[in-house]
């Protein structure tokens, strides 16, 4: 069935061209890089994996409950508007909070598609383009199963949320080659992963924790490579260089708290947009989500030197600042780690279902023999 079909709302025209700006940059050094690049883009093509092998797509989903969201974490639980509603409602809205969050994070896995390309495109140092290079793929298997997900297991999809796109649509025209580093894999990416982090930790569904803990593996490599870049090219910049790119740092993390809240999916269950702002912004589930969704930014944009007083306050103010001093390593280790580990047990879960079944064909038979 055509995407276009499964919208919730209307997305508008089916493509989004935004002009592109900047330079090309072909590299004559061949032989000379970063030898910490070159181990990550090793690792890069050593961990490509296929989505549809990988991932278990027999498991069923409940598209009313695909994620077992408690009635606490969601926005309109104790407000006369839940008091209306009925077990096929409640159903219903989860299955569009749902949609609407895996939505986002199949446009924001298109984009990130796009500005990985971009990044092989644009940026100077042929080592940095290697490993662009596996990141492209990576993020085309990352938007193939989101939107498998969607399709086949809820049936219904999200248009991308306005501001997701502001952010998207400034990262990508900017001219300088460093921006899609800091918009998309730093911000963006950033956001997805505290985000699918606290899914992937949370469901008790196996095959949305499947799918997060997978893509997770991928994008802590993602991360380290946004950082071992940046960290390396903001040490040459001005302060005036600096400010620039922290101001776009302000600007985003605000945009993307105070925006990223769902409101369309309340507008579509009757909820009008300033009571559903407002609803939003009063609720504690939300209010601890919003928090938890920068404990991959704050550290990160610490680590690659972007910690002036101006942003540094703006931390301060939401409430965020103390998440600079979260070790993001181990926190990437333990994506990786958290990945192996859910392999491990479903294959050892499989080789003993093997031998069982193995087992019993050897008894059928000697049953029969008697």
């Amino acid at each position: 069935m055509p995407t276009f079909d499964l919208y919730a709302d209307d997305p508008g025209a089916p493509h989004w061209q935004v002009p592109a700006s900047g330079d090309a940059r072909f590299s004559w050094e061949y032989d000379d890089g970063r030898d910490r690049l070159l181990a990550l883009y090793q690792k890069g093509k050593d961990k490509q994996w296929d989505g549809q092998k990988r991932i278990d797509w027999d498991l069923d989903v409940d598209p009313y409950d695909p994620l077992g969201t408690p009635e606490e974490a969601m926005v309109l639980y104790n407000t006369p508007y839940w008091a209306k509603m009925t077990d096929r409602d409640k159903g219903e809205l989860r299955r569009h909070l749902a949609s609407w969050q895996f939505s986002q994070f199949l446009h924001g896995e298109q984009g990130a598609m796009i500005c990985a390309a971009r990044i092989v495109e644009s940026v100077p140092d042929l080592d940095a383009k290697f490993y662009s290079a596996t990141q492209t793929m990576d993020e085309a298997r990352h938007a193939e199963i989101y939107g498998r997900f969607l399709h086949e297991k809820i049936g219904l999809v999200y248009p991308i949320n306005d501001n997701l796109q502001s952010l998207l649509g400034d990262t990508l025209r900017d001219s300088r080659w460093d921006m899609p580093y800091l918009g998309m894999q730093v911000l963006i990416e950033g956001l997805a992963l505290a985000a699918f982090g606290l899914i992937r930790d949370t469901t008790n569904k196996p095959l949305p924790q499947q799918i997060l803990a997978y893509v997770m593996q991928d994008e802590a490599r993602h991360v380290a490579f946004g950082r071992m870049a940046l960290r390396d090219y903001y040490k040459q910049l001005t302060d005036a260089e600096l400010r620039e790119r922290e101001e776009f740092v302000i600007e985003g993390c605000y945009l993307m708290r105070d925006r990223l809240r769902g409101i369309e999916v309340l507008e579509n269950f009757g909820v009008p947009r300033a009571e559903a702002e407002d609803l939003t912004g009063r609720s504690e589930f939300m209010h601890l989500f919003r928090k938890l969704l920068f404990s991959r930014i704050v550290p990160c944009v610490k680590d690659i030197g972007l910690w002036g007083k101006r942003l540094q306050q703006a931390y301060v103010d939401m409430g965020v600042f103390e998440m600079g001093d979260s070790n993001l390593d181990q926190l990437m280790a333990q994506d990786e780690e958290l990945a192996e580990q859910l392999d491990a047990e479903r294959f050892a879960a499989e080789e003993q279902a093997r031998v069982m079944e193995v087992q019993q064909t050897i008894e059928a038979g000697r049953d029969a023999g008697d």
